[in-house]
């Protein structure tokens, strides 16, 4: 008749012993580290190189209008690829800045794998050179110049590639490395390795060179110009690659058409613009699937001036929120709006203030205060009648334009060959 105690093991355990799904400690996984193999480096046709997308989501991670969800999310991101790719000086930057948290484990175990690499690849190196041939050489060299991409270590990876380059015969390999640079060049923005790099890539195409390199190079000059505010170089730049663009370890081409539109609005006149823009089979495919830029660019050319500023609004987040635009942000809204209402004031002689408010869906006072601050400014060529509410166009004559400015040019040569006459006499 005696109970018989069971043991605590034969009942299931309570709810409060047993934390909540949130509370678990889940095993951490690393991402899959990327290849440093050459051809895998560049990813496949159709996707951008993985730095490039981390540098864009680094830029959104300090962008001050990002959403503190998105925040959260990106910092994952950054987080899994800075792992992902052993990106030592990277995390320290980014500590260092607040960004990220210190996680001393994660920095040795980056520290770690990083010298293991590296010895291999030293072996690979010495093999190659005592044992096998020039091109198995200049292959482990290449291996070792891309490890040093891959972690971010941007003068180790440059010092590689020199020493990769010294190995290398072929033009085509050459370009191959000057691509490798400008990459790395674009993921740091640092304009002047980027300069250099299009002048010596320009260098080697004059000893030879394939079409399709050289239509690469056209769009890394052409995000170069855009990138440093020359927006005219930068659209004709976009426009003659828009048909053989294979760029896309760059960006995507939904990304290439996007700027293609914008720096092409700001530097075409409206002939060109339609011949090379709007009528554009390349440009029409694709469109589409950018929001707003269809109907900003056709409502420009259509002179439906109020349904561009209502596109207009709608495209100025994603200019914002571009990492090679977002720095001429304000520039770019004050030239398209010089462009527009050039536009507008060329098919009159005089119009009243309140007709121009209505066709761009604004007020007498935003108009006459917009167009008194481009006059000013010596954008726009017409003047004000405040009284009677009116403007008057007042274009320049394009002979007595010419003759004004050779005048000028005259007078700054004879300046100067009397400086020049000067210091022969001495």
């Amino acid at each position: 008749g005696r109970r018989r105690k069971l043991p605590a093991s034969h009942f299931p355990p309570s709810p409060s012993s047993v934390p909540p799904p949130a509370l678990r400690k889940l095993p951490r996984t690393r991402k899959p580290r990327r290849p440093t193999d050459p051809a895998q480096m560049e990813g496949e046709e159709g996707s951008q190189q993985p730095h490039l997308v981390l540098a864009h989501k680094l830029f959104l991670l300090r962008h001050p209008d990002v959403q503190d969800i998105d925040r959260v999310r990106l910092e994952e991101e950054v987080l899994a690829s800075i792992e992902s790719d052993d990106m030592v000086a990277l995390y320290e930057a980014l500590v260092a800045e607040s960004v990220l948290e210190m996680d001393r484990g994660l920095l040795d175990s980056m520290r770690a794998r990083i010298g293991e690499e590296l010895k291999k690849l030293d072996e690979k190196i010495t093999d190659a050179e005592e044992n096998l041939g020039e091109s198995e050489v200049r292959e482990a060299h290449l291996a070792k110049s891309l490890f040093f991409i891959r972690i971010g270590d941007k003068e180790k990876a440059l010092e590689q590639l020199k020493v990769t380059e010294s190995k290398t015969v072929a033009v085509g390999q050459k370009m191959d490395l000057v691509f490798y640079t400008l990459q790395l060049a674009f993921f740091y923005m640092d304009f002047d390795l980027i300069s250099k790099s299009i002048d010596k890539a320009k260098s080697l195409f004059e000893e030879g060179g394939d079409w399709e390199r050289k239509n690469r190079l056209k769009v890394y000059e052409g995000l170069y110009c855009m990138a440093t505010r020359n927006f005219k170089k930068a659209a004709n730049l976009f426009l003659d690659s828009i048909s053989t663009f294979t760029t896309y370890e760059l960006f995507p081409y939904d990304t290439f058409v996007f700027y293609t539109v914008l720096t092409g609005i700001m530097s075409l006149d409206r002939v060109s613009l339609k011949q090379k823009v709007v009528d554009a089979p390349e440009i029409l495919t694709v469109i589409g699937k950018i929001p707003h830029l269809s109907e900003f660019l056709n409502s420009l050319y259509d002179c439906q001036y109020k349904s561009f500023f209502c596109a207009f609004a709608g495209l100025t987040e994603q200019i914002k929120l571009d990492r090679y635009l977002h720095p001429h942000f304000r520039y770019y809204m004050r030239e398209v709006r010089t462009v527009v209402y050039s536009q507008f004031l060329e098919s009159y002689k005089s119009v009243t203030i309140e007709a121009m408010a209505r066709a761009f869906g604004g007020t007498v006072d935003f108009i006459d205060l917009e167009l008194s601050q481009f006059i000013a400014a010596g954008k726009l060529h017409c003047k004000i009648d405040k009284v009677a509410g009116v403007l008057e166009t007042n274009r320049r004559d394009a002979k007595n334009a010419l003759y004004q400015a050779t005048i000028k040019q005259g007078d700054f040569l004879l300046n100067r060959i009397q400086k020049l006459s000067r210091v022969i006499d001495l």
